[in-house]
């Protein structure tokens, strides 16, 4: 095999004219992210949530099953949320989907909700397609309606 190629070097054409890179790049450092709960209001360990599961206590509706766990000599810490929705409610977009809405609507709720403790949300299968016709508001009103049976 020879040391050369045999096929002359061309550049590389650009995939997109400067003016459009430019333009992209400014649409992206002017888009303002959305507001989302901050890592440290989330639950994110197994071992976070197994503890929530086992010491905590469960209140229900049609739609949700909501787990609380006061942690103990943490009362000034911050409120945290774990969600957990299973498989059988419908895809990965559905599941994610019903997730980011859940997050919107705690975040809306986090300053009412007591600092120092744990909670589980687990979806129940009617929420995801009662999300869906309802929205965003609806969910925030079913949080709002769990929260208050938590507190009772």
């Amino acid at each position: 095999m020879a040391s050369g190629s045999g096929w002359p070097r061309r550049p590389a054409a650009p995939s997109s004219s400067a003016a459009a890179l430019a333009a992209a790049s400014a649409c992206l450092r002017n888009r303002r992210a959305a507001p989302t709960v901050q890592r440290r209001h989330r639950l994110s360990r197994s071992r976070d949530f197994d503890a929530v599961y086992r010491n905590g206590r469960s209140v229900s509706t049609r739609y949700l099953v909501l787990y609380r766990f006061d942690r103990e000599g943490q009362e000034e810490g911050d409120a945290r949320l774990g969600i957990a929705v299973p498989k059988k409610i419908g895809s990965a977009v559905t599941r994610n989907r019903i997730k980011r809405r859940l997050r919107e609507g705690w975040r809306e709720l986090l300053q009412d909700v007591p600092a120092g403790t744990d909670y589980v949300l687990l979806v129940r299968e009617p929420l995801a397609e009662a999300a869906d016709e309802r929205g965003p508001e609806w969910v925030r009103e079913r949080l709002e309606e769990i929260l208050g049976k938590a507190r009772a």
